[in-house]
């Protein structure tokens, strides 16, 4: 799944993504950048 890296500013795939689920109980991913290591996040479930 891709997703916007804020420290490199470009979209990248998410590694290590996991599904979780926000206070709200929206699905979301979280992962991290395979470039510099920041953590990812995107609204939404894992594909």
């Amino acid at each position: 799944m891709q997703g916007y890296c804020v420290k490199c500013r470009e979209s990248r795939e998410i590694k290590d993504a996991k599904s979780i689920t926000m206070k709200n109980g929206r699905p979301a991913t979280q992962g991290a950048c395979p470039v510099c290591g920041t953590k990812m996040f995107r609204i939404g479930k894992a594909s």
